[in-house]
C-alpha cells in the first residue's frame, strides 16, 4: 500500500536536508543582476574547451565538485548521482559521472530535470535506499542551440517571444545533516499537450502543465495559495509565466504577487534575451544561489518549485509536431511542517 502518496504528491515522512550546492554560470548570466549570487562566472563559453560541449562538461563535473566541497563530503560517499542535461542521449551527464566514484542515473525531463532529480533523490532517501544524493543539471546557449534549433553561425532571427537557452549548470548534495532547507513533498506530473507547435515559443507549451502540477499539490495536499510563501517556476520565461497567470486566474487563483519565474528572472528582463531563459541550468542554478539563502534568512518559510519542460526533440519539430510538456514540484521549507 502506497502509504507515502496522495494522489500525485509523495509525502516524505523523514526529509531529506538540502545540505550543499554550487552553482556556474556563462559569460552572458554573469551580466545579469544575480551574477553575485553564483559560485563561479565563465567568461568563456567553451571554459577553456575545443568545444562547446566540452564547455559545458567541464562546466557540469565543477558544479558537482563544487557541491561536494561545500558538503565536506567525496564522490566515494555519494549513494547515489542523479544527472541529466539537454543533449541527446544525457551526454554531458554522462560524461561528469564517467569521472566520479559513485552510482549513477540518468534523467531527463528537459527544463523539469533538476526538479524532477530533487525529487526523486528525495524519495529514495525517505525510503531508506540512500543517505547521500547528488542531484545536478546543465544546460549550454550553444551547445542547445544547434541541436534543437539552428546552428548560430545561420544568423536566423528570432522572434521577441523566444526564450534563450541559460549556460549554466547546479548541483545539489542532500543529506540527513548539516542542512537548514528540507524537501517535504514531491508532486509528479502528468505530460500535458495543448497543441503549441512553434519550438520559439516554449512558454506557452509548458504553462498548461505548470498550472496542472500547481492545481495538483493543491488538492493532494488540501492546501492553497496562501500556504506557499512564493511559487517557483522554471523555466517558462515572461512569456510562459503570463499564460500561467492567466491560467490560474481562469480558476479563481490570483497567483501573479506569489509566482516567480527563473527564466525571467535570470537576464533582468533585457529585451536582447526576448522572453528570458530557458534551458535545465537557469532553474538548477537560481534556486540554489537565489531561493534557497532567502529562505535560510527568514525571507520565505515555504515554497513550492516547479520545474517545467518542453518535451521536444529537433526530429519532431520538423515532423511538424506538436510539443508535449511536463512539470513537476517540490515543496521545500525552512521547518519541515511549519
Amino acid at each position: 500500500m502506497a502509504v507515502k502518496c496522495k494522489g500525485q504528491t509523495f509525502i516524505f515522512e523523514n526529509p531529506p536536508h538540502i545540505v550543499a550546492h554550487a552553482a556556474i554560470v556563462g559569460p552572458e548570466e554573469s551580466k545579469g543582476p544575480y551574477s553575485d549570487y553564483f559560485d563561479l562566472h565563465l567568461d568563456d563559453a567553451k571554459y577553456g574547451e575545443d568545444s562547446w560541449e566540452k564547455g559545458e562538461e567541464r562546466m557540469a563535473a565543477n558544479a558537482v565538485n563544487l557541491s561536494l566541497d561545500k558538503a565536506s563530503v567525496t564522490a566515494a560517499d555519494v549513494d547515489l548521482m542523479l544527472g541529466g542535461d539537454l543533449l541527446n542521449q544525457l551526454i554531458t551527464a554522462d560524461f561528469v559521472a564517467r569521472d566520479l566514484d559513485a552510482p549513477f542515473l540518468g534523467i531527463y525531463s528537459a527544463c523539469a530535470t533538476l526538479v524532477e532529480g530533487l525529487s526523486l533523490g528525495a524519495a529514495l532517501m525517505d525510503g531508506g535506499f540512500a543517505d547521500c544524493v547528488v542531484a545536478f543539471a546543465s544546460s549550454h546557449y550553444q551547445t542547445a542551440e544547434r541541436q534543437y534549433r539552428t546552428p548560430l553561425e545561420y544568423g536566423v532571427q528570432y522572434p521577441p517571444y523566444k526564450q534563450f537557452t541559460v549556460t549554466a549548470a547546479g548541483s545539489y548534495v542532500l543529506g540527513w545533516v548539516g542542512g537548514d532547507v528540507w524537501i517535504t513533498h514531491a508532486t509528479f506530473g502528468k505530460v500535458i499537450d495543448l497543441g503549441v507547435t512553434d519550438p520559439n515559443d516554449l512558454g506557452s507549451a509548458m504553462a498548461p502543465a505548470a498550472a496542472e502540477i500547481i492545481l495538483q499539490n493543491f488538492k493532494d495536499l488540501n492546501r492553497g495559495l496562501a500556504d506557499y510563501d512564493l511559487i517557483l517556476t522554471g523555466d517558462l520565461g515572461i512569456t510562459g509565466k503570463k499564460v500561467l497567470t492567466s491560467l490560474l486566474e481562469e480558476k479563481n487563483i490570483m497567483a501573479d504577487d506569489k509566482l516567480m519565474d527563473c527564466g525571467g528572472e535570470i537576464f533582468g528582463g533585457q529585451k536582447q534575451y526576448g522572453s528570458g531563459g530557458s534551458g535545465v541550468g537557469a532553474s538548477a542554478s537560481f534556486f540554489g544561489s537565489v531561493i534557497i539563502p532567502r529562505i535560510k534568512a527568514g525571507e520565505f518559510s515555504r515554497i513550492l518549485f516547479v520545474g517545467t519542460g518542453a518535451l521536444l526533440s529537433a526530429l519532431t519539430v520538423k515532423q511538424k509536431e506538436s510539443i508535449p510538456a511536463i512539470a513537476h514540484a517540490i515543496v521545500v521549507e525552512k521547518i519541515p511542517g511549519g
